[in-house]
């Protein structure tokens, strides 16, 4: 009998132990080779354990266990043959299909059946998850129209707007029961990081304010052959994204970070994007962001959010990272103050876009604004970089054909100022 044992493999530097977060498998399943038989949690992000070859597995650890780094957590028996039972499942289907099409009374039912197992029907995406949790309404009470099935934000704004029965929602029950949960390295981490942001730099927060008009201009003209040419639209994140490059070449101290006694200021612009993951919040990294085009920065946001959601991030994914932007606004918040990601100087947050009345060349007109906010370490950006970088990046915002000019007017490319 050839038993391999399969031990928890290294998520990186620093970490010497991770959390069982979830079996895949049962005691005595059979694995296919490559197989997810695990996911381990670690301070830094999930990730999964593989089978190394086919067989019966035997579980060596419970959910919840903390486990040492190269421990052996699980085994399997090679010896144990599979039957191929998914293949020949998959083939007795298709020729119950067949049968049942001749009568022509089935088929119907098998289609909706199998659209009713879509992975992703009635999955809530991170962002309609979170305005569910925060109002308390039940996937049950929602029409998805996502893809597959999926639950977005704008459906769970729908319900919300369009009133809903709550009586067997999760209430109050009066009771004064509690109830502990032990947290994950996760956030274990995330928590340490936090306080010590707060307790070892000068961090300050200015705010400003953006006018989206001209975005949206743009959005609507270009993004159907954008999407015809790339596949994707434009968001807000890749035009801020690339706003903020332009204004970290300006403001280099705002791109820079502490080592000791020395500040390393970067060359490049690796940029830190946000996004929500159904273990909490990660930020992997869009690297010399400075380097690539709105379409090409939308891309390379889309494909990190989605292996976030997917659990699939890794930690090469977050690693690095100079400056980070973070999108409240997704979840309605109107203005915060964003916490410096260390070691870090600086983070940009984004905010609700509101309608509301400005004065334009004196006149008082409706505009979408967005309130934008600039957290930084004082030791190493003074006020005067600060406001300069968030005001340059305003600008650009307002004035999308400057990023494409390293910042400047075309007029003033053209007049050679």
């Amino acid at each position: 009998m050839a038993v391999i044992q399969m031990k928890v493999p290294s998520p990186g530097e620093s970490i010497t132990e991770v959390v069982i977060a979830r079996w895949a498998k049962k005691d005595g399943d059979y694995v296919e080779k490559d197989e997810v038989v695990a996911e381990i949690d670690s301070d830094k992000a999930t990730l999964t354990i593989n089978a190394e070859d086919s067989g019966a597995i035997k579980l060596l650890a419970a959910e919840g266990d903390t486990v040492k780094v190269g421990q052996v957590v699980c085994s399997i028996d090679t010896s144990v043959k599979g039957e191929s039972k998914p293949k020949v499942a998959v083939a007795e289907v298709k020729k119950e299909v067949k049968v049942e099409a001749k009568k022509e009374t089935v088929a119907p039912v098998a289609v909706s059946q199998q659209t009713a197992t879509t992975y992703a029907n009635g999955v809530p995406s991170p962002a309609a998850k979170k305005l569910m949790d925060e109002n308390n309404v039940p996937a049950n009470k929602i029409v998805a129209s996502g893809k597959d099935g999926r639950i977005t934000k704008g459906d769970v704004l729908t319900s919300i707007s369009a009133g809903f029965d709550s009586s067997s929602s999760v209430k109050w029950g009066g009771s004064r029961d509690t109830e502990r949960t032990k947290m994950s390295p996760l956030r274990k981490k995330l928590a340490q990081r936090l306080v010590a942001v707060k307790n070892e730099t000068a961090m300050l927060t200015t705010f400003n304010e953006v006018d989206m008009s001209a975005i949206y201009a743009m959005r609507a003209k270009y993004n159907p052959a954008i999407e015809k040419k790339f596949g994707v639209k434009f968001g807000f994140m890749s035009f801020f994204t690339k706003a903020v490059t332009e204004a970290l070449n300006l403001f280099p101290a705002v791109n820079a970070m502490i080592d000791g006694e020395e500040i390393v200021y970067h060359k490049y612009a690796d940029i830190g994007i946000a996004v929500s993951a159904p273990k909490g919040l990660v930020v992997p990294v869009v690297r010399n962001a400075e380097q690539m085009s709105l379409a090409e920065i939308e891309i390379a946001i889309k494909n990190l959010a989605l292996k976030a959601r997917d659990n699939k991030i890794t930690l090469e994914d977050m690693t690095g990272g100079t400056f980070t932007i973070t999108n409240g606004g997704v979840f309605g918040s109107m203005m915060s103050t964003p916490i410096i990601n260390p070691p870090q100087s600086a983070i940009l947050g984004m905010h609700n876009v509101v309608e509301r009345p400005v004065a334009v060349n004196g006149q008082v007109v409706i505009r979408p604004m967005m309130y934008v906010a600039l957290s930084y370490d004082h030791r190493i950006i003074d006020g005067r970089e600060s406001v300069g970088f968030l005001v340059k990046v305003k600008e650009m915002l307002e004035n999308p054909t400057k990023m494409l000019f390293g910042g400047k007017d075309p007029n003033e490319i053209v007049l050679g100022l």
